[in-house]
C-alpha cells in the first residue's frame, strides 16, 4: 500500500527529473550534470517507493529510524554544497581582484589627462573630448 508520503516523494522526484531535463535542454546543464541530477531524482523516487531497501544501511550504522539516516545525509549534503559554493566564490573573487589590479596598472601607465581642464577645439585627445563627441554623435544620429 502506497502512503501519502511516498506519493509526495515520487511526485517530487518526477518534478526534479523534469526540471533537470529543462535545464539540460536550455544548455544550462552539461550532460554530466543532467545525469547526476536525474540519477538523484530517480534514486529519491525509488527510495520513496521502496523504503525497505535502506534497512541494511540503517542496521549497519545502528540507526533506530530511517529518518535519522536522511537527516545525517542532508546535513552532509548541505555542508558539502556550502563548501563548494565558498570555493567557487573565493576563486571568482581572486580572479576579479587580479583583473582590477591589471587594469589599474595599465591605467597608471597611460598618460594623465586633466579632466577638469576645458579642452580646446583643436585638441582631439583625452577621454573627456572623446566622451563629448560620442554624446554629440549619438544626439545627431537620433535626430536624423
Amino acid at each position: 500500500m502506497v502512503l501519502g508520503v511516498q506519493v509526495f516523494g515520487i511526485v517530487f522526484g518526477a518534478f526534479m527529473l523534469y526540471m533537470s531535463f529543462l535545464q539540460w535542454k536550455k544548455k544550462e546543464f552539461t550532460i554530466n550534470e543532467w545525469a547526476f541530477w536525474s540519477l538523484f531524482a530517480l534514486s529519491f523516487s525509488a527510495i520513496s517507493l521502496f523504503p525497505d531497501v535502506i534497512n541494511p544501511i540503517t542496521a549497519a550504522l545502528r540507526l533506530e529510524r530511517k529518518l535519522d539516516l536522511f537527516i545525517i545525509l542532508g546535513f552532509m549534503f548541505l555542508i558539502a554544497a556550502t563548501f563548494y559554493s565558498y570555493r567557487v566564490v573565493r576563486k571568482t573573487q581572486k580572479g576579479l581582484e587580479e583583473l582590477v589590479r591589471q587594469l589599474a596598472l595599465e591605467r597608471a601607465q597611460e598618460p594623465q589627462h586633466d579632466l577638469f581642464k576645458k579642452p580646446s577645439r583643436a585638441s582631439t585627445t583625452g577621454p573627456v573630448v572623446q566622451r563629448r563627441r560620442g554624446e554629440v554623435n549619438q544626439k545627431t544620429q537620433r535626430k536624423k
